[in-house]
């Protein structure tokens, strides 16, 4: 079998190794145990956490045993990695709710039979602590300079770094310790924010265990401009159909730049490497198939064939102008928030197509804005009840952007 470091190699997934050749050697000759850390700072998974899931599915496939490791204690702290700002601080009993939303989406991708992976709480070591002796245990191994040169810790400096979020790294690197000790872990992944951070477990466990243990991280998901991918104008990218649903879900990767298919095709499927260059290399209007095969496979790894089939549905069904039948993402306006009539940019604000009524005021002079398929000429448009057919308006940003207004 083919070494899963070449296969993550070719895909782009890895951006830097604390030992490349030992790492190597390491994944062609053993089962390894790894894990990757995911703090339940929301209810949802997001497109960000969705390529460490396929890092632990490439894993899998190849013999390895990866630990899902929810932070149910480093959440109570708050990740300072790439943040200007300090995070919320979190109830106990909302950081479990979300680790446990967490599980089951880890288990539409991996087998836990057969501790072929786990799925393990930081909690349960972190919040029983007594910081006295982890203040010996563990802190004497941190040099203070050192972590104020670390990346994690820069950005926060200007702002004031609280020494809550100080501890962070010594968290971090704590759960890389218990894990080697408890799961025989030998290697923690993570994106390139934690960098730091997986250097400090790598050297802790060296200090404390005088064993060698390794780390990975991977590319954060930007675009071809190095601009972070996931956003859209109503927030992140999320895993969960009822914070993203899955028509707005097919249609971003629908609709991205053509210079970041092949890359996207590469880390977000398992479509073969040849398969993938040969679609990245489409021209022009053909690269528009390319953008659908990405779209299709992404949105039914996630959220199933069925849902990926009536996304792709609909979206054809609009691109061919018929809105008749196209299961379009859909809101609700109320007679009584309608009232008299109700203008076309707050409208437009209410279906969530427009982040300011000034964008929208753009976009009706560019004769970006139909209603009903008909272009918007003014931005002082009123819609009224008589507007509606049958209770339903469609609105059309562009070209591909569509939101029906129920009337209720």
């Amino acid at each position: 079998m083919e070494n899963v470091f070449d296969v993550l190699q070719e895909r782009g997934f890895i951006e830097q190794c604390t030992h490349e050749a030992e790492i190597k050697k390491l994944l062609a000759e053993e089962s390894v145990s790894f894990y990757i850390g995911f703090d339940p700072t929301a209810d949802s998974l997001h497109i960000g956490h969705f390529i460490q899931i396929m890092v632990m599915a490439h894993m899998q496939r190849h013999g390895h045993r990866p630990i899902a490791l929810i932070g149910g204690g480093t959440t109570m702290i708050g990740d300072p990695s790439g943040r200007t700002d300090m995070r919320q601080v979190m109830t106990p009993e909302r950081i479990a709710a979300n680790g446990e939303k967490f599980k089951k989406v880890f288990e539409k991708f991996l087998t836990f039979e057969d501790d072929k992976a786990v799925m393990i709480n930081n909690a349960e070591w972190l919040l029983p602590l007594n910081y006295i002796d982890f203040l010996r245990e563990i802190g004497a191994h941190f040099s203070v300079n050192r972590m104020l040169a670390a990346d994690c810790y820069k950005s926060r400096m200007e702002k004031g770094l609280t020494f809550l979020e100080f501890n962070y790294m010594l968290l971090q690197a704590y759960d890389f310790y218990v894990l080697h000790k408890e799961q025989r872990c030998k290697m923690q992944f993570g994106g390139n924010d934690q960098w730091s951070n997986i250097i400090a477990g790598v050297e802790l466990v060296r200090r404390k265990d005088a064993e060698q243990v390794f780390g990975m991280t991977f590319s954060l998901l930007t675009t071809s401009e190095g601009i972070k991918m996931g956003k859209t104008a109503k927030g992140a990218l999320w895993l969960d159909p009822e914070k993203t649903s899955p028509y707005d879900f097919y249609q971003y990767w629908r609709n991205i730049a053509d210079a970041d298919v092949e890359k996207c095709l590469a880390l977000l499927t398992f479509i073969p490497m040849e398969e993938v260059r040969r679609l990245g290399a489409l021209k022009d209007s053909e690269i528009n198939k390319a953008k659908e095969i990405l779209a299709f496979t992404v949105t039914e790894i996630i959220h199933g064939t069925a849902a990926a089939q009536e996304a792709q549905n609909a979206a054809r069904k609009l691109f061919a102008g018929d809105q008749s039948e196209a299961d379009i993402p859909s809101v609700e306006l109320s007679r009584h928030e309608l009232g008299d009539g109700i203008d076309i940019l707050a409208l437009l604000e209410v279906a969530k197509l427009i982040p300011t009524r000034s964008e929208g005021r753009r976009l009706v002079q560019q004769g970006g804005i139909l209603v009903d398929g008909k272009k918007v000429e003014d931005f002082k448009l009123v819609i009224t009840a008589a507007d509606f057919k049958d209770g339903k308006l469609v609105l059309k940003k562009g070209k591909k952007a569509f939101k029906q207004i129920n009337l209720v």
